[in-house]
């Protein structure tokens, strides 16, 4: 039994039929499954969440059209990695050989460098390339690369999927026929598996092993038990990756600098991918600081910048110095509030037309018909500025951005009295 691979890879499936979950993409009639049969595939991304079948679905895809496949990981492969495959992949092209798979996980971890060594060979087709990851492919793959790729969203397996998982795992795996399994109980082994597969059959290897003899009974009670006393304390993957960095987020909003750094510390220390902790402080300079203090915004953006360059272990100097300047800041969701308002006043007013004023006259029958006509050139007034109201007519004075209660806004509060008069009297 020890010399036997994980539970996860003795199940994994080997065809379109077997696979489960995703069937609005491989289910009968579904789009990529039309591709697949019709064997015109193009190059792809899946972007999901982990344990969804991204690996085994690109595998899939590659026997069922019996084509070579390669795989790569972007976490240990580099440019020179990548292009030993293509020169594989061109050789037997000019052999006429069948077109091979690229299969790179984790894509989102490759640099703009090793993204773009791929394009030439997507381009000639001299592969076709199916990259996975968990991350938006908007921010994260090269536009160049990803406008030559169709992006296919993988979705969390539902309840349904893990059931059905867990009971073909008893009926088929050779180690689980031998034994009596009774689940008496399976919210908490759902739960934990977060809707990922490999979770859920490594939890459930886990549990089976743990308790000795052939017969064994499954509860909530004794299942988290057994799982919290075995199981990483932190999975970025997982749960607790939602948890950790809403409780970072919530550090730096409520300017604890001591929290700020704990939990930027257990992130750090489970392999958090460290530019997603910098992305979120840059939302956070905008949505909790804002014009509070400016300045907070050009260091968190100054920081995502130094770690893309730099990576670990020293980003965690700067990533340390920048979480203690936010949690520490003065704080105002002015802008957040704002443009929410607005958002929301153009969702329920529809497109209100733009005051005659405001339009851009360029030919002359424009400036006969009034467009520019009573425009005022701020400039050519005292200050700098003139009493003229830049919102359509139907919410005219409207006022959308309130000045939050802090040093700095509180000075603009005092130029906007002074300026617009009643509309910000308080």
């Amino acid at each position: 039994m020890n010399n036997l691979p994980p539970l996860a890879e003795r199940m994994r499936p080997k065809n379109l039929d077997d696979y489960v979950g995703q069937k609005h993409l491989v289910g009968k009639g579904a789009v990529l499954r039309k591709a697949i049969e019709s064997g015109q595939l193009p190059s792809m991304i899946f972007w999901g969440p982990p344990g969804v079948g991204k690996t085994t679905l690109a595998y899939i895809i590659s026997q069922t059209l019996d084509r070579p496949f390669f795989a790569l990981s972007a976490i240990n492969s580099g440019v020179k990695d990548v292009r030993e495959v293509i020169e594989k992949a061109s050789l037997i092209k000019a052999e006429g050989g069948i077109l091979p798979v690229l299969f790179i996980d984790e894509i989102h971890r490759f640099s703009k460098s090793q993204q773009d060594s791929l394009l030439g060979a997507v381009e000639r087709g001299t592969v076709t390339l199916i990259g996975a990851t968990t991350e938006n492919p908007s921010f994260e793959v090269i536009s160049a690369l990803l406008s030559r790729c169709q992006v296919y969203i993988l979705q969390s397996l539902n309840e349904d999927d893990l059931v059905s998982l867990v009971d073909k795992a008893m009926k088929e795996d050779e180690v689980l026929q031998k034994k009596s399994i009774t689940i008496k109980e399976n919210e908490a082994l759902l739960r934990l598996s977060g809707g990922d597969a490999r979770k859920l059959l490594n939890i459930f290897e886990l549990l089976v092993n743990a308790f000795p003899g052939k017969k064994i009974t499954l509860t909530n009670e004794n299942v988290l038990e057994h799982v919290q006393q075995n199981m990483a304390l932190y999975d970025k993957a997982g749960e607790q990756h939602y948890d950790i960095i809403s409780a970072f987020i919530k550090s730096m909003r409520g300017s604890d600098p001591n929290g700020a750094v704990y939990w930027l510390a257990r992130m750090i220390v489970g392999g958090e991918d460290p530019l997603f902790i910098a992305r979120r402080m840059l939302i956070l300079a905008s949505e909790d600081i804002g014009n509070a203090n400016p300045n907070a915004l050009l260091l968190a953006q100054s920081c995502f910048e130094a770690v893309n360059k730099i990576g670990m272990p020293e980003s965690q100097l700067i990533l340390s110095q920048t979480a203690i300047y936010l949690a520490t800041s003065a704080k105002s969701n002015s802008a957040t509030t704002a443009i929410g308002a607005a958002i929301a006043m153009v969702k329920q007013m529809g497109d209100l037309p733009v005051p005659l004023h405001l339009r851009n006259a360029p030919t002359k029958l424009m400036k006969n018909i009034g467009y520019g006509k009573d425009y005022k050139y701020a400039h050519s007034y005292e200050g700098n500025f003139t009493d003229l109201d830049f919102l359509p007519e139907a919410i005219k004075g409207t006022k959308l951005y309130d000045p939050g209660n802090n040093a700095r806004e509180n000075e603009t509060k005092e130029k906007l009295k002074k300026l617009w008069g009643n509309r910000y009297k308080y």
